[in-house]
């Protein structure tokens, strides 16, 4: 099993100690949310399936590639992702870009986690239509694939439209995964289609079988990264396992300052071992 450490569940001040602990103790790979900007009507912020603001409209917002590029600088092993990065809310060369870079630098460890979003207010402040945002979506990771592998690319679609173009230098991945967050019926069937995997919201063994089960249903055959706070022992792992699942994000802390030993205890506890240097 794959264990994620999840960054955006602690202060942003931590994340540089956090990001090299789980490098040095031999986690897999650490994640940042991300967000454009909060608008300051909280109507606007209410988490699906609630009522209350599911954000602040204070809360610290960083670029998300363009920081996990600096934890690159400052790690040797751990894989970098996003959980999720609102792909649909720049132009295709932005992102395309930024994912290419974090690739770069960190020669190979790059995870591009996407995600339709839920936060209308940021979609209505940037003046992207948030009902065309699962379309949109799914044209730019076709455009994305495309400028990460072909050598020349245009394009002529719903959204975007732009003649042949050159993009360099390619990820050093032959394939940088591309993972889509949500458990929506469109957010499934876009994981199962046209992405390399599955990001949950946080789940326990049972609540997952269904969502799982759906994803098979649509043909899903990518890796599956489960949210997991809620992880009670290593006996549990063998039946994550069992569903199909590749990595857990799990989060054993309870106090940003206590997330650098709460990883040291997790790791020797679970028998979590330095993986080799990549590149």
């Amino acid at each position: 099993m794959k264990y994620g450490v999840p960054l955006g569940l602690i202060h942003p001040a931590a994340w540089k100690d956090v990001a090299v602990a789980a490098d040095r103790l031999g986690f897999e790979s650490v994640w940042l949310p991300e967000h454009l900007v909060f608008t300051t009507d909280l109507s606007a912020a209410a988490y699906p399936g609630t009522s209350n603001p599911g954000i602040k409209p204070s809360t610290p917002l960083f670029d998300a590639p363009a920081y996990l590029c600096w934890l690159a600088a400052l790690t040797t092993r751990v894989r970098l992702g996003t959980a999720v990065h609102l792909l649909a809310l720049r132009h295709p060369f932005v992102s395309a870009r930024a994912f290419a870079t974090l690739d770069v630098v960190s020669t190979g460890r790059a995870i591009c986690g996407v995600g339709a979003g839920w936060y209308r207010g940021e979609w209505d402040a940037a003046g992207v239509p948030f009902a065309d945002r699962g379309a949109r979506l799914d044209e730019v990771i076709e455009v994305t694939r495309r400028l990460w592998t072909e050598p020349v690319v245009a394009h002529s679609g719903t959204f975007y439209s732009f003649p042949e173009v050159a993009f360099e230098p390619k990820p050093v991945q032959h394939r940088l995964p591309i993972l889509c967050g949500g458990e929506s019926p469109a957010a499934l069937r876009r994981a199962a289609r046209l992405c390399d995997g599955w990001i949950s919201m946080p789940h326990t063994l049972e609540s997952i079988r269904p969502q799982l089960d759906r994803l098979a249903a649509l043909g899903g055959t990518g890796s599956v990264t489960v949210h997991a706070y809620e992880l009670g022992s290593p006996d549990e792992v063998p039946s994550w396992a069992a569903l199909g699942v590749n990595r857990l994000i799990v989060r054993p802390w309870r106090r940003s300052r206590d997330a650098v030993s709460s990883l040291e205890s997790f790791a020797a506890r679970y028998g979590i071992t330095p993986a080799p240097v990549l590149g």
